[in-house]
């Protein structure tokens, strides 16, 4: 980051998946954090019980739409940057509530902005998503069209045209994120690899949308977090990274390695997988070129092995952490 360290880091949606992770490290390295979240289905106050000891760490329950609740986080804290990670993202859910996610992953977009404007903060970072480039059997670079197929996509597109708007109109301070899919400990089971696997150790198939041949790129959720904290000290300001990886595979063959993990080499992994009606669009990838981000010394570092084995191993452990999940784990994959 150009200016100093802030007082504080406002994590929005800190009890979530990806937040959670990049939340604890950050107090692990010495910094001072606010996470609020609004504590839906998906978020969890176990994903953070790492730090919540720690006098660097403060947790606060509420909506990133709340205007009144915002400013007061501004007022209290010495809040120095935004790290925005709260919004709605389960596309299933999307195509059925899309005004909800035009609320919360737009408007909560904007009150955030103008909290941060009249503070003065230093960086006001938002996590986006590869989706907004739309289906893509190419690589996508920063300048690329943008082409989102469905709500959620589309409003984080709007949410990034919001930001963009306060650099551009009050030279806020900030940067924009588009990552491929992350996995790891503490996702919600709604998304395709927890799901899969928390179905196969409950003895369920695993579920695809269509034939399955459609392809997504997978990121370790610490490398994703270790690019933002690069951001962080080296990103410029006004500009768009992807955070991509160079690991891609269809859904299908994802289903059959995972099989072949939590149930074993020896079974029919056919009997362990089923296929349901697609959605109405389904984008056949979103590979990204992350040359940009590459060149300020970000790598992935962890495989896919080592990866997807330690997931494997916490849902088996931790999947009491959320207090609604059946619904997650019903027939209709994410």
């Amino acid at each position: 980051m150009e200016n100093e360290t802030p007082s504080y880091y406002l994590v929005t949606g800190g009890a979530g998946f990806i937040a959670s992770h990049l939340s604890v490290e950050l107090v692990r390295r010495g910094h001072k954090v606010v996470v609020l979240d609004v504590l839906d289905y998906c978020s969890s106050l176990a994903n953070l019980k790492e730090v919540e000891a720690s006098s660097n760490f403060t947790f606060i329950k509420g909506d990133i739409c709340d205007e009144e609740l915002v400013r007061m986080l501004f007022s209290k804290y010495s809040i120095g940057a935004v790290l925005h990670f709260a919004a709605l993202t389960h596309v299933d859910n999307s195509f059925g509530h899309a005004e909800e996610f035009q609320h919360v992953n737009v408007h909560g977009t904007r009150v955030l902005l103008e909290a941060a404007r009249a503070a003065g903060i230093d960086l006001f970072l938002h996590a986006s998503t590869d989706e907004v480039y739309g289906s893509k059997e190419t690589c996508s670079n920063e300048l690329s069209d943008c082409s989102p197929t469905n709500p959620y996509s589309v409003s984080k597109l709007a949410a990034e045209d919001a930001v963009l708007s306060y650099w551009q109109d009050y030279k806020l301070p900030v940067i924009i994120t588009r990552s491929n899919n992350a996995y790891g400990p503490h996702q919600y089971p709604e998304k395709v690899i927890p799901k899969f696997i928390c179905r196969l150790q409950k003895k369920q198939a695993c579920c695809i949308h269509g034939s399955g041949m459609q392809k997504r790129n997978f990121l370790y959720v610490t490398d994703l977090v270790e690019a933002v904290i690069i951001l962080l000290e080296k990103g410029c300001h006004g500009q768009v990274y992807n955070i991509g990886s160079e690991l891609q595979m269809s859904i299908a063959g994802l289903a059959e390695d995972l099989v072949r993990r939590v149930v074993g080499d020896s079974v029919h992994r056919a009997d362990h997988i089923s296929f349901v009606t697609d959605r109405c669009v389904n984008d056949v990838g979103y590979p990204m070129d992350s040359s940009k981000l590459l060149s300020l010394g970000w790598r992935p570092r962890t495989t896919w092995n080592d990866g997807i084995d330690h997931t494997i191993s916490w849902y088996a452990a931790n999947f009491q952490n959320w207090t609604t999940t059946d619904s997650a784990l019903s027939p209709h994959p994410s």
